[in-house]
């Protein structure tokens, strides 16, 4: 008589357990991943609106976890996060978590309509020549990619274009299927344009403003850029012709500065820092090169240059600093033979300097406005 009361009743699972099982709510699994927040935003996912796709059934629990920035080095970092936090109240269920990024348009000058196939514009400048800039510019194209964006980088220094050189280019000639537009060339998976192509190296560019305006409009207007995430524009140094013609012509979602700790340089990029505010270019932040070096041979560390003066002029424009850069021997060989640092050391040190700047440069040109000009209607009006 037992035995048959057990096999009426005694393996019964119990009804409440059962129901808890099966309703699992999406206010649940919210209320349990509130509080993971994102290294690089410094907020909370759910703040970003950065979790999708809740989906709940009796064995599997999956959502997407979808970042405003490229992070591909960062996707297992976030996913143990979720995992971690989600394993308590899975009850059993197998846990399915995609990350992935999603680059956006965001806004720009108002007025100045998008570049085709541009979705966001970067323009990397110094105020003053010889603080890397060009070497900076080039690596953060390069980590952006690596960080799994879609990237191009223009050289806007017509007067000494050294693009082509670091990307080991030299010699190269952009084609033309139709006699008016150029393709971009691609080397380490950025695509690339400069003078530097259509000249030769030892050619001097002897030009006045307005040519070299022009020059710049149609390097960003006729080449074909091909879906980009991010276009870095290398600037030339000072405020002259070609930051005018950005700033009124070129949709520039924000400036990046860049400096040593040097006060010289520094004069100089606070007048790089102003008058991109004049014409309503945001900065996104600074980095600060050549901060320090490092003795190859006995390990001493010093401040060639310096020390906190980014710091402190960041703090004056209400700024960041993104990042510091050492004054390295293997980055000046790594560009003078043509395969940039994030290319030829991607998983050493400095590589990954200048990959955790470039998220966070990403991450700033998240938190901007996003630009919805593209989806508008167009208006037409008729005469019937």
């Amino acid at each position: 008589m037992l035995s048959k009361l057990t096999k009426l009743f005694g393996n019964k699972p119990d009804a409440d357990s059962a129901a808890d099982t099966m309703t699992l709510t999406d206010a649940q699994v919210m209320e349990a991943i509130a509080g993971l927040i994102d290294a690089n935003t410094g907020k909370t996912y759910a703040a970003a609106k950065a979790v999708k796709n809740i989906k709940i059934s009796a064995d599997l629990l999956a959502l997407e976890v979808v970042l405003a920035y490229p992070a591909a080095s960062q996707f297992d970092l976030v996913r143990n996060q979720f995992e971690t936090a989600l394993q308590a109240i899975a009850d059993g269920r197998a846990l399915q978590i995609t990350v992935r990024s999603q680059i956006t348009s965001h806004a720009a000058q108002r007025g100045v309509p998008l570049l085709p196939g541009v979705k966001n514009v970067i323009a990397v400048a110094s105020g003053k020549g010889g603080v890397g800039k060009s070497t900076t510019a080039v690596n953060l194209a390069l980590a952006l990619q690596a960080e799994g964006a879609r990237v191009g980088i223009l050289d806007a220094d017509i007067y000494g274009p050294s693009q082509p050189l670091m990307l080991g280019l030299q010699g190269q000639r952009p084609e033309t299927p139709d006699g008016k537009s150029l393709q971009p060339i691609v080397n380490y998976g950025i695509q690339t344009m400069s003078i530097g192509y259509l000249v030769d190296a030892d050619q001097a560019m002897v030009w006045r403003g307005p040519m070299v305006s022009q020059a710049l409009q149609q390097l960003l207007n006729d080449t074909r850029w091909d879906n980009l995430d991010y276009l870095v524009i290398d600037m030339p140094p000072g405020t002259g012709d070609i930051q005018l013609t950005l700033s009124q012509k070129v949709p520039v979602t924000g400036a990046l500065i860049v400096t040593t700790p040097q006060d010289i340089a520094l004069l100089d990029a606070r007048k790089g820092v102003t008058m991109f505010q004049k014409v309503g270019v945001p900065i996104l932040g600074m980095v600060e090169n050549m901060a320090i070096h490092i003795c190859s041979n006995c390990g001493h560390a010093e401040h060639i240059f310096g020390e906190g003066g980014a710091a402190r002029m960041a703090a004056d424009f209400g700024v960041e600093v993104l990042g510091s850069l050492p004054l390295d021997m293997g980055i000046r060989l790594a560009v003078d033979q043509g395969k940039p640092t994030v290319a030829a050391d991607p998983d050493g040190t400095v590589a990954a300097l200048y990959k955790g700047i470039a998220r966070k440069l990403a991450v700033k040109v998240g938190e901007k406005a996003q630009d919805f000009s593209g989806k508008f209607p167009k208006i037409v009006i008729q005469n019937n």
